[in-house]
C-alpha cells in the first residue's frame, strides 16, 4: 500500500514525519517486545532526529540501524551514524546495546558489508537465503533519484542474494542496504524536501520511468510504503 502526501513545507513534513513515526513506535510495541528502525542519511531528517530526542519513547526497546553509511571514520563530519548521534542518541539515555551502526574502520568495505550482514542475522535470527522485515525504514532521495547509496547506474542495483552490500559515489566506496532488504520492511518512509527533487520524482512515478536510472523507483515493500513531501518537492504530484 502505497501513501503519498505532500506537506506545505519542510517543518509541517518534519512535524508530520515525527508523528507518524512516534505513533507507529507505541502502536508496534504493543504487539512486539522490540521496534527495529533503519535511518537515513543526509540533511533532511537531522530536525527530524532532533525532535524524536524531545520525545518520551521507550528507549529499552528500540533498536537503531542505518540504510546507508559513507566509509568513513565514525566521528567524520560525513558519517550518517555521527549526525545522529549529535541530533538525538547521544542527547537521551539510549542503551548503547541498541545501537547497531554499519562497521566503517577496517579499510575493507566489502568485508565490513558482511560483517555488518552478519550482525543483522544474528539479531533478526535470519538464516542465510532470508531476509528480515525491519519495522520500519526510513529513506531519503536524491536528486538523481539515488536512495539510501544505490545509485544510478551502480553493481548494488542488481544485489539480490545479500543484506549489505557496497555502493559506489563518485568512486567513493559506501555501506547500504540491498533492495531486497529494503523491499521486506514493513514500512518504508521516504521524506523528500526540495524543488531540486521534482525531476527525478516525475520519473520515479511515472509508469515509464526507468529504474536503474531512478533507483528509488525500485523500492517497493512487501509492506507499507509512505512517501511525505514538501509543497516544493511534490507540487506537481499535488497538482
Amino acid at each position: 500500500m502505497t501513501h503519498i502526501q505532500v506537506l506545505s513545507d519542510k517543518p509541517t513534513l518534519i512535524s508530520h514525519a515525527l508523528n507518524l513515526i512516534v505513533d507507529k513506535i507505541h502502536t508496534t510495541l504493543q504487539q512486539q517486545d522490540k521496534f527495529t528502525l533503519a535511518l537515513a542519511g543526509g540533511s533532511t531528517p537531522k530536525p527530524l532526529y532532533e525532535a524524536l530526542a524531545q520525545q518520551s519513547l521507550p528507549l529499552e526497546k528500540i533498536h537503531i540501524f542505518w540504510g546507508d553509511e559513507r566509509y568513513v571514520p565514525a566521528d567524520d563530519n560525513e558519517s550518517n551514524q555521527l549526525m545522529a548521534r549529535q541530533a538525538w542518541l547521544d542527547q537521551v539515555d539510549f542503551p548503547p546495546a541498541n545501537i547497531h551502526p554499519m562497521p566503517t574502520n577496517n579499510n575493507d568495505p566489502a568485508h565490513d558489508a558482511q560483517t555488518h550482514e552478519q550482525e543483522i542475522r544474528e539479531f533478526f535470527g535470519v538464516k542465510a537465503g532470508e531476509f528480515p522485515t525491519f519495522d520500519l525504514i526510513l529513506l531519503g532521495m536524491g536528486d538523481d533519484g539515488h536512495t539510501a547509496s544505490l545509485f544510478p547506474k551502480t553493481e548494488a542495483l542488481t544485489v539480490s542474494d545479500r543484506l549489505v552490500t557496497v555502493g559506489n559515489k563518485d568512486g567513493k566506496p559506501r555501506l547500504t542496504f540491498t533492495y531486497p532488504l529494503i523491499n521486506h520492511a514493513h514500512c518504508v518512509m521516504f521524506l523528500v524536501a526540495g524543488e531540486n527533487k521534482r525531476p527525478a520524482l516525475a520519473q520515479i512515478f511515472s509508469e515509464n520511468g526507468d529504474e536503474t536510472l531512478y533507483p528509488a523507483k525500485a523500492v517497493k515493500p512487501q509492506g507499507e510504503l509512505i512517501w511525505l513531501l514538501d509543497e516544493a518537492a511534490g507540487a506537481e504530484l499535488n497538482g
